[in-house]
């Protein structure tokens, strides 16, 4: 039978540890360390090395259009932006913006399929909930890292394509369109934040990485390419045109077909770039390649405001971010739920 001293001591014991709080910025040092493995990774640097010779090559081509054309672009508004917008004949027409909107969805599943599920099967994750952190200081810290991993990523291709553009051409952009090439930066680490909001809710569902990979980039095939093709018909199916009707009932069918569209977060992101990065009253996608784009901005002299450019797909840029929130909070909870064993 232990003496009334030991009890006593035994239960300050425990009212201590019960009093004892975790550090409140156990997150942050989890996101350092995020940071730090996966800038050190093969990982990191094959993406980097991909993505990168992606959306420099699309400027290459379409920066000889503008030197071969230079004549007849003087005084073009925007021009700068024509680096990101605009595709070359001789590459196809594809655009820099096009290959941001194409592969940035591969670089936030890549960077958040394993983020859960490899810590459990190496047994580390046990051990890490054992150290004197909030369980949810890891998912917020893992999350946390992904996301700085990909803007640091992002602007270092963004301000290489900038620079270069800028030597290659000699055309010093404005502050307008030095502000839209950020802007557009923004959205598009928020779109890659959307994936790797997902990407993290696969790795605390799936147990094995191998499929959670598999699930992530098969969703990312299906929204990015056949739901290009399969949406516009389903929307016409539910949402028919009316044709026959009043202009009210024209305009109410259009808009529900408009809105179903907007179901798929690649179309909301190609809404804000449209936006954001063709500034023309015509909120159309920008020229396919250089000719269209002059005589574009030569039909259309005036050209929005950014502040009116944002007005214009804040609806967008609030559904997009509604969207990552309502993922990390799904991926969030789950894994709070969670059982973990040694």
């Amino acid at each position: 039978m232990a003496a009334p001293a030991d009890t006593t001591r035994i239960e300050a014991t425990r009212k201590a540890r019960r009093a004892e709080k975790a550090p409140s910025g156990g997150w942050r040092t989890i996101a350092a360390k995020e940071l730090a493995d996966h800038l050190e990774s093969s990982r990191f640097l094959v993406l980097l090395i991909v993505v990168g010779l992606a959306a420099v090559a699309p400027m290459f081509f379409i920066a000889n259009d503008i030197s071969a054309a230079a004549p007849q672009l003087s005084g073009a508004k925007a021009l700068f932006l024509a680096v990101f917008v605009a595709g070359s004949k001789s590459a196809f027409s594809i655009t820099a913006v096009f290959m941001a909107g194409l592969l940035v969805p591969l670089v936030g599943i890549a960077f958040g399929f394993d983020a859960i599920n490899v810590e459990r099967q190496q047994g580390t994750l046990s051990r890490l909930l054992a150290q004197p952190i909030h369980r949810d200081d890891v998912i917020n810290g893992k999350f946390a890292g992904g996301i700085a991993v990909i803007a640091l990523m992002l602007t270092v291709l963004v301000t290489l394509i900038s620079a270069l553009a800028i030597v290659r051409l000699g055309i010093i952009p404005s502050p307008e369109e030095l502000a839209r090439v950020i802007v557009w930066l923004l959205a598009t680490v928020l779109y890659a934040s959307f994936w790797l909001a997902f990407a993290l809710m696969l790795s605390v569902v799936i147990r094995g990485a191998a499929s959670a990979a598999l699930v992530g980039f098969g969703t990312w095939l299906g929204l990015s390419f056949f739901g290009q093709i399969l949406l516009p018909i389903f929307a016409n199916v539910f949402f028919p045109t009316n044709t026959s009707g009043s202009a009210a009932d024209y305009f109410a069918s259009t808009t529900s077909a408009q809105l179903f569209l907007r179901i798929s977060p690649a179309t909301l992101y190609q809404d804000i770039v449209k936006a954001v990065m063709n500034p023309s009253t015509q909120t159309v996608l920008g020229p396919s390649n250089l000719g269209q784009y002059q005589s574009g901005q030569e039909a259309l002299p005036s050209l929005l405001s950014l502040d009116q450019s944002i007005l214009l797909v804040w609806p967008q840029i609030v559904i997009m971010v509604a969207l990552t929130v309502a993922l990390f909070a799904l991926a969030y909870v789950l894994f709070l739920r969670q059982e973990v064993r040694a």
